[in-house]
This record gives C-alpha cells, structure tokens and sequence, in this order.
C-alpha cells in the first residue's frame, strides 16, 4: 500500500525562529512540512508483528498511526497510584490471566505484582505495559517507543518475551516502533521497515540469538543476590546444594537442591531467575539442566535420583506443563495443617533434648501448590503410535 503523508505545521514568526532559518538557510517549506512517501505491503500475506525501526525524527509516529488505524495506536495507560499492579490491569480477566500475561512478558517477580506502578523500575514499567497491552488488546495494536527507555539487556529479552506471548494469542496483528536495531534478533518480526533507508522487507521468524549458559556449583553465600527476588521467606534448606547459572559472567538463575528420605529423589528449591532475565527461557533450560544432572548420577552421591519441584508461581507451573519433560505429580490449594507441623517439630525438639516451645509451624497458608516431576527426553504416552 503506498503512504503519501504530509505534516505541516505553522511557523512562528518570532526572532529566533527567523534567526534559525536565516542562519541555517531554511527555506519556509523545509520548516513547515514533513513529507513522507514510502510503499508498505503488508497487506500482501498474513502477518502477525511488523516493525518500523530507524533513527528519531525520520516519521515512524507519523506513519504508524496511518498503519494500522489511529485505534490501533497505543497512547499508554493511566496506572492508579494506590493500586498494585496486578489489581490494575485485565478488568473482569480472571487472577489466572493476569498473572499469566505478567508472567509471559518477563515480570515474573512476584514482590513486584503488589507494587504500585510508579515505583517500579524503568524494566518492570517497560514489561506491565507490554502485560497490559496483552490483556487489554482484542484487535491490532502499534506500540511507539518500544523499548526506547530500558537497558538493552532488558530490551531484548522483554522483546523476546513480547514477541512469544503475542504469538500465542489467537488473533490480532503488532506493529512495534522502535529507534532501536538491537531487537530485531529477538522481536524476530515477519516484515521490517527501516526509516533511515524507507526499505520494506519481509522476514521468515527464526530463532531468537543463543544464550550460553555457564552452570556452577556453589554454596548459600550468592543466595542474598537472588533472596529479594524470590515470592517466599524461608530458612535455608538444610545439607543442600546450590546450583547458578551465568551468561559471560553475569548470574543469571538460582536453584537448591537437596534430597528426599532415603535418597529417592531431588527436591529442587528457591528457583530464582534475575528479572533482567526473565522471559528469555533460561530459567527453564537452566532447570532442567540441574535435574538432568542428577538424574544421570552427576551429584555429590554418585547415585540417580529424579528431581521434583513444588512451586505455586503462575509462570513456572505454566513452563513445567507446557515442558515434556516434566509430568504433574500433585496439586492442592492450601498448605498442610499448621497445627500438625508445630506438633512435628515439637516431637523432633523433644527427641533432640530442647526444651524450647516450637514455632508456630509452617502450613495452612492459602496458595494452590502444584508439584512435578522430571522424567528427561523419555518418550511420551503413545508417541510412534499410529493414529
């Protein structure tokens, strides 16, 4: 479809506005108008994200509100100062959905749900837009700014996380604005337009850059770093191993592991990724890379032993069904009872010699827990079965 735009706008007939133009030759029609002319086929074949990408000031505003149709262009929102955010968005959506969308974008720090808008950080306002855009968008949407105000780190990855869950909705077509060519890799969109060239091209999506993952072992003295990430407050866990995850460097991932009774099995624990991070997939690759670990045997006790995990965290119940590699074991609403655990640790005090009154206990909290087990690249039920 071919663009003819013009802009104009009124000159003022001030000093300095006449100095300007005297000084740097600037006729009266170079001043008052902006014209832009450029063929966009994107009507050609199915698409579900484009980009308009190119320097400031060359019309990417300007033809981005043509493209789709000024409704499809997104102002931004009015976040309430007295709400969290997860209370300010998908209204009448279920509490599933909300956090699902949080989730799918990269803000998975729980903390940060209870948190009103205007306190979070320059990332985590870049991904609660992107959830709420999710949520709120029936139809086409063009978003302006994209990414313009984040770290690049922050920008690609939550690039990435947009891109997916925009993906996974079952209609409706994105249009990203952004001066930045560092997202292109991990927006993986099926046309680009470049406003510094005005060159249109399609694009098959292919997958995003690699991300190497460095696994070390290690002890509770980097749990501080990842502690203030993480949606519980519990004691460390006892005799446990401590696993991170690095990319150049830089940590990136968190998990314990310790054992069950008898050394059955691998309980891993205090799942934390960094939120720069979140929405990349490396908390899942770097998961399933430590219980592949321990179900080959590769542990302190040279023995095999599958790892289950509890986790009551949308996103990650949401990542370990989608995964083949992991199967549901359980699943409750609510903890165990919390009178019964103080009688547990009042016996073990009592065996112990203490004669100190146990603590109130843990249980009876009100979080639907879900637990999985890790099964590796086993074929699934009925696979290589014919129809």
């Amino acid at each position: 479809m071919k663009y003819e735009i013009t802009v104009r706008t009124p000159l003022g007939d001030t000093y300095r506005t006449n100095r300007v133009r005297s000084l740097f030759n600037v006729s009266p029609e170079q001043a008052a108008e902006h014209v832009i002319s450029v063929d966009v086929p994107h009507e050609a074949k199915p698409w579900r994200i484009g980009a308009i990408i190119g320097p400031s000031g060359t019309g990417k505003t300007t033809l981005g509100r043509q493209l789709l149709g000024e409704a499809a262009y997104l102002r931004g929102y009015d976040w309430p100062a007295d709400q969290p955010i997860v209370d300010a968005m998908g209204t009448g959506l279920s509490f599933d959905e909300v956090t699902g969308a949080l989730s799918s974008v990269g803000l998975g720090t729980v903390p940060s749900w209870l948190r009103p808008f205007h306190v979070l950080s320059g990332g985590e306002k870049f991904r609660a837009e992107l959830a709420r855009a999710l949520l709120d968008t029936t139809g086409d949407i063009v978003i302006d700014e994209f990414t313009s105000v984040v770290d690049r780190q922050v920008a690609q990855v939550g690039a990435n996380a947009f891109s997916k869950a925009w993906r996974r909705k079952p209609s409706g077509r994105a249009v990203v604005l952004a001066c930045h060519y560092d997202i292109i890799d991990w927006l993986q969109p099926d046309w680009i337009l470049d406003t510094g060239t005005w060159s249109f091209q399609w694009r098959s999506v292919q997958r995003r850059p690699d991300i190497k993952l460095d696994i070390h072992q290690t002890n509770w003295a980097l749990w501080p770093l990842f502690e203030v990430h993480h949606y519980l407050k519990l004691p460390k866990m006892i005799a446990a191993k401590n696993y991170v995850a690095t990319v150049d460097g830089t940590l990136v991932a968190h998990v314990a592991v310790s054992t069950t009774t008898g050394l059955k099995a691998a309980r891993l624990c205090r799942m934390v990724v960094m939120p720069e991070w979140q929405g990349a997939g490396v908390g899942m690759r770097f998961l399933e890379a430590v219980a592949q670990m321990w179900l080959d045997g590769d542990n302190h006790y040279s023995k095999r032993m599958t790892g289950i995990i509890h986790t009551s965290h949308p996103g990650l119940i949401a990542a370990l069904r989608r995964s083949p590699r992991w199967v549901t074991v359980s699943q409750q609403l609510g903890g165990g009872s919390k009178a019964r655990s103080r009688a547990s640790m009042e016996a073990t005090n009592k065996r112990n010699g203490k004669l100190t009154a146990a603590a109130a206990g843990y249980g009876g909290h009100d979080r639907a827990v879900a637990a999985f087990r890790y099964v590796g690249d086993r074929p699934r039920p009925g696979a290589g079965k014919a129809p």
